[in-house]
C-alpha cells in the first residue's frame, strides 16, 4: 500500500477507536462513581436493594470494560492466543450473565415489598440478600466451568500454534459444535426464565395494586421499577444478538461499510445498555441522586443539594 493509503487507514482506526472509547470512558466514570456512591454511606451498604444494585452495576462495568478492550484489540489488528482470548471471553461472559439473574432477584424483592409488606423485613434481610447474590455468582461460575470443559474437547494439540488468525470474539471461540449447542440452550433458558419471572412479578404487583389494603403509591412505584427491569432485561437480550446481527449484515454490505455499521451496533447494543442502570437508578432514586450528583461533580458543593438524603420507600 502507498503511504497515503496507510495514513488513511491509520486515521480511520484512530477515528473508530475514539468514537467508542470516549463514550465508554464517560460511562465507566459514571458507573465507577455510582459504585463508589453505593459504598460511601451505611444507608446504601445496609439496604438490600442497594446491595443488589451494586452487584448489577459491578457486572455491567466489568462487561463494558472487557468489551471495549476486545474492541480496541480488534481495531488495532492485534491477534491473541486462544488461552488469552479465552480468559477475556469467559470473564465477559461471566459478567454478562450475572445481570439478568440479579434483575430477577431485584424484581422478586420489589414484589415481596408490595404483595407482602408486613413480611418484607423478615424475608428480605441482609443475610438472605447476600445468600441470593452468592447463588447468582455460583450459577454463573459453574456455567463458565462447564463451557471451559466443553471447549477443552477441541483438539488444540493438533494446531500448529495457539496463535489465533482472527480477532478475539464470541464467534472465534465457538470451536466445538457441542459447545455451541450448550451456549444456545443455556442462553435461551436463562433469558426466557428471567423474562417469565420478571413478567410474573409485574403482574402480581398490578393485581396487588388494585387491592384496597395495598399502598397505592408504593405499588405504582414498584410497578414502574419492574417495568424498568423488563426494559433492562431486553437490553441484556439485545447483547446476545450482536454477533448474529453482524454476521447477517456482513452478507449484504461491503467490508468498509460493515465496519461503520459495526460501530453503530456496538454503541447501541453493547456500550449504551451498560450505563443505563447507573443513570436510571441514580437519577430516579431520591436517596442516591443527591449523593451521586455530589460525587459526579468531584465532591464540589452543589446549589440545591443540602442536608442528608432520605431513604425512599
Amino acid at each position: 500500500m502507498s503511504n497515503t493509503t496507510v495514513r488513511l487507514v491509520f486515521l480511520e482506526r484512530v477515528l473508530y477507536t475514539t468514537l467508542t472509547t470516549v463514550p465508554c470512558c464517560i460511562f465507566l466514570f459514571i458507573n465507577g462513581t455510582m459504585l463508589y456512591t453505593l459504598r460511601s454511606k451505611p444507608v446504601f451498604r445496609e439496604t438490600c436493594r442497594y446491595i443488589l444494585l451494586y452487584n448489577l452495576l459491578f457486572a455491567d462495568t466489568v462487561q463494558l470494560t472487557l468489551s471495549q478492550l476486545m474492541y480496541i484489540l480488534s481495531i488495532c489488528r492485534i491477534f491473541l492466543t486462544y488461552p488469552v482470548c479465552g480468559v477475556f471471553y469467559f470473564l465477559a461472559n461471566f459478567a454478562n450473565e450475572i445481570s439478568p439473574l440479579i434483575l430477577v432477584v431485584m424484581s422478586l424483592e420489589r414484589c415481596v415489598a408490595v404483595c407482602y409488606p408486613l413480611r418484607h423485613a423478615s424475608i428480605i434481610t441482609i443475610r438472605n440478600t447476600e445468600v441470593a447474590v452468592i447463588v447468582v455468582w455460583a450459577i454463573c461460575f459453574i456455567n463458565v466451568v462447564i463451557r471451559v470443559i466443553l471447549l477443552l474437547e477441541f483438539p488444540f494439540e493438533k494446531l500448529e500454534t495457539l496463535q489465533m488468525n482472527t480477532f478475539c470474539n464470541a464467534v472465534a471461540m465457538l470451536l466445538s459444535p457441542l459447545y455451541y449447542d450448550y451456549e444456545e440452550a443455556y442462553t435461551c433458558f436463562l433469558l426466557v426464565s428471567a423474562g417469565m419471572t420478571i413478567t410474573s412479578t409485574y403482574i402480581a404487583v398490578i393485581i396487588a395494586a388494585r387491592s384496597a389494603s395495598t399502598d397505592k403509591a408504593s405499588a405504582l412505584k414498584a410497578r414502574n421499577t419492574l417495568l424498568m427491569h423488563l426494559v433492562q432485561l431486553g437490553f441484556s437480550i439485545s447483547s446476545t444478538i450482536h454477533n448474529p446481527l453482524l454476521f447477517a449484515v456482513s452478507k449484504l454490505v461491503l467490508f468498509s461499510v460493515l465496519i461503520r455499521i459495526q460501530i453503530v451496533i456496538y454503541m447501541f447494543i453493547i456500550i449504551l445498555p451498560r450505563c443505563l442502570s447507573a443513570l436510571i437508578y441514580g437519577l430516579r432514586d431520591q436517596t442516591i441522586r443527591p449523593v451521586l450528583m455530589y460525587n459526579l461533580c468531584c465532591r464540589m458543593k452543589l446549589s440545591g443539594i443540602s442536608g442528608k438524603p432520605k431513604v425512599s420507600p
